[in-house]
Parts: C-alpha cells; sequence; structure tokens
C-alpha cells in the first residue's frame, strides 16, 4: 500500500513522496527558479494532478492562513492564500456575511478557490467564486503585481481559474454575501426520470438561491432536486467544523461496491421522498458540506484511490449528452457513488479558463479499478466533447491533450501567460504535449537546498 502523503490530491490514484517548501522560501526562490520548479498547494481537494509538481516543488500556502481585515459594512474580506473556506465562514457569519459562492467542501482554501474558479449551488444566481473577487497580489519571477476587477488586466483573468499557473497568489479581496441566516429554507422534490428533472430544473433555479440534484444511477433515472434559500431567522451559529465520523485507516479493499451503493442509494431517496414537498429549515452544514460530516472518506474507495469525472453540457445538448453518460457508465458495470446533476447560467466569470458553461454539469465518482475504469473515463469524455462540452481540469487526473485542447480552444492565452518557473503535472500532460517544444518544466536545481521530501 502506497505511504500517506501531506501533498495527495483527494483522488489519491498517484500516492508518492513530493518535494515541498515553505510558501515564504518559494516566494524568495521564485525569482531566479528554473522552468516548472514551483506550483502552489493549498489543502489537496483538487482530485486530480492539477495540484502536483512531481518534477519540482510545492508550495506549501498552509502556514499563511490570517484574514488580515473584513469591513462588517460592506462585507469586503482581505486573506492571505491559506484561509480555509471555513475560517472565512467563521469569521464572517456572526456580522451576517456568508461565501458568496462556495463549492461542496468547506476544507479549502481561498487560494485554490481563485486558481479553480470553484461553483456552488447558485452559478445561476451569482456564478462562479472569480466573480466576487475584487483584488488579488500575485507573485511571479518577474516581480509583484498587484491586480484588480476594475483594472482590466489579462493576468487578473489568467489567474481566476488558472490552475495555480500565472504565479503565487500572496493576498486575496473577496466580497462577501449579506444573508439573513446561515440556516436555508429547504425542499425536496423528487424525479422519477430525467426528463422530469429538466422539465423543472430552469423553474427552479429561477426562483431559487440554491438547486441541486442527486441521482440514483442503479435504480433507473430517479433522483431528488434539493433547492433552497437562506432563512431570515437571524441565526449565525457556525457550530464546529470537526467531522462526526472519520474513516480512521486505508481500506484494503473499495468498501463502495454494488451492494453498499444499492443499500445506501435506498436509505437516501426513501429519507429523502419522506420529507419531500414541505419546505424545512435546515443546517449550512447538512445542505452544502454533507460529505464534509465524514473525515476522509475519499479512504472508502479503496488503494486504488477514485476518480471523478465532471462534464459541462451546453443546454441544448444536455439531456441527450447526460442521459448518454449514465448509460456508458451502467453498461460498463461502474455506477456512481455520488452522482450530482446541476443546472449552470449564464453568468460569465471574469476568469480565463473558467470551467462552467450554461448548460448542465454532470459529476460522477468512480472507485479506480484500472483499466476498465479509465476506459470508461474516456468514453464519457468523448461523449461531452461530442456535445460541445468540456471536462473539469481540477477535477481530472488522465484526459488526454487533445481532450483538454477541445475542451477549452484557448488554452494557449494561459500558456502566454503563465509564469515560466511555474508549472503541475496536469499541465505537463495536457497543454504542453500540445506545444511545439514539448515539456522543458522539468528541472529544480535551485531549490534543492530549501526542500523538504514529505511523505
Amino acid at each position: 500500500m502506497a505511504p500517506p502523503c501531506r501533498f495527495d490530491s483527494f483522488g489519491r490514484v498517484r500516492r508518492t513522496r513530493r518535494a515541498a517548501t515553505g510558501f515564504d522560501a518559494a516566494l524568495g526562490a521564485l525569482a531566479g527558479a528554473p522552468p516548472g520548479a514551483l506550483l502552489a498547494f493549498g489543502n489537496g481537494r483538487s482530485y486530480g494532478d492539477s495540484c502536483h509538481n512531481n518534477a519540482g516543488a510545492l508550495a506549501d500556502a498552509r502556514a499563511l492562513n490570517r484574514i488580515t481585515g473584513f469591513d462588517a459594512q460592506t462585507g469586503v474580506l482581505e486573506a492571505e492564500p491559506g484561509v480555509m473556506l471555513h475560517q472565512i465562514i467563521d469569521h464572517c457569519a456572526p456580522h451576517g456575511w456568508f461565501l458568496p459562492v462556495t463549492p461542496g467542501t468547506r476544507f479549502v482554501t481561498i487560494g485554490g478557490a481563485v486558481a479553480n474558479d470553484v461553483h456552488g449551488k447558485n452559478h445561476h444566481a451569482r456564478g462562479t467564486f472569480g466573480c466576487h473577487v475584487e483584488a488579488l497580489t500575485l507573485v511571479r519571477s518577474d516581480g509583484v503585481h498587484h491586480l484588480s476587477r476594475e483594472g482590466g488586466e489579462p493576468l487578473f483573468a489568467a489567474t481566476i481559474g488558472g490552475l495555480g499557473l500565472t504565479g503565487l497568489i500572496t493576498h486575496v479581496r473577496l466580497q462577501m454575501m449579506r444573508v439573513g441566516s446561515l440556516n436555508v429554507i429547504e425542499r425536496l422534490t423528487p424525479f422519477d426520470t430525467l426528463g422530469e428533472y429538466f422539465a423543472m430544473a430552469e423553474q427552479a433555479d429561477a426562483d431559487n438561491e440554491y438547486a441541486v440534484a442527486w441521482l440514483d444511477q442503479l435504480a433507473g433515472e430517479r433522483g431528488v432536486l434539493m433547492t433552497a434559500n437562506h432563512a431570515r431567522d437571524g441565526v449565525f451559529e457556525t457550530g464546529t467544523h470537526r467531522p462526526r465520523l472519520s474513516v480512521p485507516f486505508d481500506l484494503p479493499v473499495p468498501a463502495l461496491n454494488r451492494f453498499t451503493l444499492a443499500a445506501f442509494n435506498t436509505v437516501f431517496h426513501a429519507a429523502k421522498r419522506r420529507k419531500a414537498g414541505a419546505e424545512r429549515v435546515t443546517g449550512y452544514q447538512s445542505y452544502f458540506y454533507p460529505l464534509d460530516a465524514v473525515g476522509r472518506w475519499n479512504r472508502l474507495y479503496g488503494p486504488g484511490g477514485l476518480y471523478q469525472h465532471q462534464s459541462a453540457i451546453p443546454l441544448g445538448a444536455a439531456p441527450e449528452a447526460i442521459g448518454a453518460m449514465l448509460d456508458a457508465s451502467r453498461r460498463a458495470g461502474q455506477v456512481s457513488f455520488l452522482t450530482v446533476l446541476k443546472r449552470f447560467g449564464a453568468l460569465p466569470s471574469p476568469g480565463l479558463m473558467s470551467f462552467p458553461v450554461p448548460g448542465y454539469t454532470l459529476t460522477l465518482d468512480f472507485p479506480n479499478r484500472g483499466r476498465a475504469t479509465r476506459e470508461l473515463l474516456e468514453t464519457l469524455d468523448a461523449i461531452t466533447v461530442r456535445a460541445g462540452g468540456r471536462v473539469n481540469p481540477y477535477k481530472d487526473a488522465r484526459m488526454s491533450a487533445e481532450t483538454f485542447a477541445a475542451s477549452f480552444p484557448h488554452w494557449a492565452a494561459l500558456e502566454a501567460l503563465r509564469d515560466p518557473a511555474i508549472c503541475s503535472d496536469f499541465w505537463r500532460r495536457t497543454a504542453l504535449k500540445l506545444t511545439n517544444g514539448g515539456d522543458r518544466s522539468n528541472s529544480n536545481e535551485p531549490l534543492k537546498a530549501n526542500l523538504t521530501e514529505v511523505r
């Protein structure tokens, strides 16, 4: 079994020792660093290799975790890149402010949220995380850059969703969202077919701040649409961020299989159906971050780790393409443990490489069963590309350079603005394979004196 590593990605498909250095040391070494020597590392919640730099070193941002300013009147937050989203909630919620956009875990750094331009259950209403970033400080090998939305700098747009490749973020200014409570008023609406879901998804977005659907792949196309809006009861107690349960060790085999999945889905669907129809007040943690309740839940996928596939499909093509992807996984005998379907809105991100497009996004999780799983993922890629969609880079660990280019035809604009001293394993296997010069980002000699090898 592979050794534990503080610098694994969440998917844990490629577990190995990784060289790392402190963020301050990386800032000092950046000006003279050779090509591809560095990459910022947040909290490792990306699923693939966009947070890995096996040919160089990782700059650990977690020590830079101070909130340096907050205006309780305007909701403007100033923070260092290693600040976690749960720290921001704790700091701002007592004053009536919440994250304008949050992914499905609060254990993400603000630097990582910017670098991946994360989205949430309210993309139709608020767009991506980058839509609320007002300013950044970026340290590159050519100096310090103070960037802002108003400035309109190409480097600002490239850094939002730029996968950490444009430089080392040292400061973020974020506009928070005023809310009446951390609690949400949730409504559950079961459906039996994808057609039923698509028929009500647009109206659900129009009527609600948040909307997301869970699908039971083992039972045809049934699922539950979960919509919500913030309550106005003035509850701002953030509660504990410690998981109620935890998977204490690596399992020798995946605990998630057809039988355990069928049992879970049956219980989950029955529980949601019992609560369907009427509105009910729900705590923010259970609605936004249900999986955070189980610490290290990725260990349930076994020693091979897990692959996550997330696609964004344009509106007109979505019903057919999403149905085809669900059929393909069923035919392959690899149904997803966590299958989530959301509708993206039309609000544009300021980010050059933002993932969402107006349409729908489907997320599928699979235990890594080797070649069979990779072949299924290639099939899902092909369906996505044929539909004019794209595959999410920060959820990916194996897409081809061709799939990446089809998903993001403007990738060369990011490559032109990439700091040459910074690179990732993801960028090497995709964008740099598409360049004429190939990958020359392999040396890290000048940093060896400052590196620590971490298991």
